[in-house]
């Protein structure tokens, strides 16, 4: 059973070979759980208590230079190091380990404490994803890299401990398994029908039409037919490469374009700071053949409505199938009629 507002199916979710179950008339159901807290605080320009601030002392007593705009550093409490130790105890029996070799950064997208990456102006917003590209190539450098991850947890509810606008880089020696659920769909898909999958699940949307949140003529924003979580959006150069690193400038501009875009409309879904999860979607850097790999980003945000958190239940973590209380569908119409100019400036204006 399927229309627009009501969905009651499974779906399958081809870049993780899993089926998403969907029952969205529950998006209705009587709710007497938690609720999400979503007051935003009034924070001032500069917070002298702000680790990531121009000038402040950090607390591993480094002194953070007084920057303007974009500021990369390695991550003082690291998960990951390539001082990590190789030589490892066997475990018992039929477990296993591996070292966890990497390098950890921050990227902080501004200097003004009080602003987002969807809050900056166009020129500040190209240079963030200037450094993505220019932290993916410098690190593919590095011996002991063989894959990197660049991501932003963005929102108390999301388990920030910071709320200066930044994102971190970690540059790993392991692929992360949704990747490698990426590459094992992407390889066998070519072998199958002789196509790349990313490019055809775009073909799919924009023959559909209903998902698209934004597009230009080298890039394209939607939330999938597939989409887990309700405002689950994908943004995406048309053409294909592994890499944001591998993006000549003409393409990376029309990237930049529609996710600036897309984030704004996020905000301006409920006219608040939008808290997401976000991951940049890339092939390995270890030079192995990833044409069939296409490069995007992916945007999991926790609210299904302004105060109501997606929880995972017990059938969700111990069955392995997402259950989606809303319809693809229904949530990109929402998305689609809100503004193109951020809530804020209009609101100043």
């Amino acid at each position: 059973m399927c229309s627009e507002n009501h969905v009651w199916e499974r779906r399958w979710h081809p870049l993780l070979l899993q089926w998403v179950v969907y029952a969205s008339h529950r998006q209705k159901r009587p709710w007497n759980g938690q609720k999400a807290e979503t007051l935003e605080n009034v924070a001032p320009t500069y917070d002298p208590c702000c680790n990531l601030c121009p000038g402040n002392t950090r607390i591993s007593k480094i002194k953070t230079p007084n920057y303007s705009g974009v500021y990369v550093f390695d991550n003082d409490h690291p998960g990951l190091s390539l001082n990590a130790p190789t030589k490892l105890e066997k475990p018992h029996g039929i477990y296993a380990n591996q070292p966890a070799v990497g390098i950890a950064r921050v990227l902080c997208y501004s200097d003004q404490h009080n602003t987002t990456l969807t809050e900056l102006e166009p020129t500040a917003f190209e240079n963030v994803v200037a450094a993505w590209q220019s932290q993916t190539s410098a690190l593919s450098t590095i011996p002991q890299v063989s894959n990197v991850s660049i991501f932003e947890n963005k929102g108390k509810i999301c388990g920030v401990s910071n709320e200066h606008p930044h994102g971190q880089i970690f540059g790993t020696d392991f692929t992360y398994t949704s990747i490698e659920h990426h590459l094992d769909a992407a390889e066998n898909f070519n072998k199958t029908h002789g196509k790349v999958l990313f490019q055809e699940i775009i073909n799919s949307e924009q023959l559909d039409g209903r998902r698209i949140i934004c597009e230009n003529e080298g890039a394209i924003s939607f939330i999938p037919y597939f989409a887990r979580y309700a405002f689950e959006v994908y943004i995406s150069p048309k053409k294909n490469y592994p890499r944001i690193d591998l993006m000549p400038d003409s393409e990376v501009s029309q990237f930049t374009e529609i996710l600036r875009q897309t984030l704004i409309k996020l905000d301006n879904l409920w006219h608040m700071s939008f808290p997401y999860l976000m991951k940049l979607h890339q092939a390995p850097v270890d030079n192995g053949d990833y044409r069939n790999f296409h490069f995007h980003i992916q945007i999991y945000p926790p609210l299904r409505t302004p105060n109501l958190q997606k929880h995972l239940g017990a059938i969700e973590i111990g069955g392995q199938n997402f259950h989606a209380d809303t319809s693809p569908e229904q949530s990109a119409r929402v998305l689609n009629e809100t503004n193109n100019t951020h809530y804020k400036v209009s609101l100043s204006n």
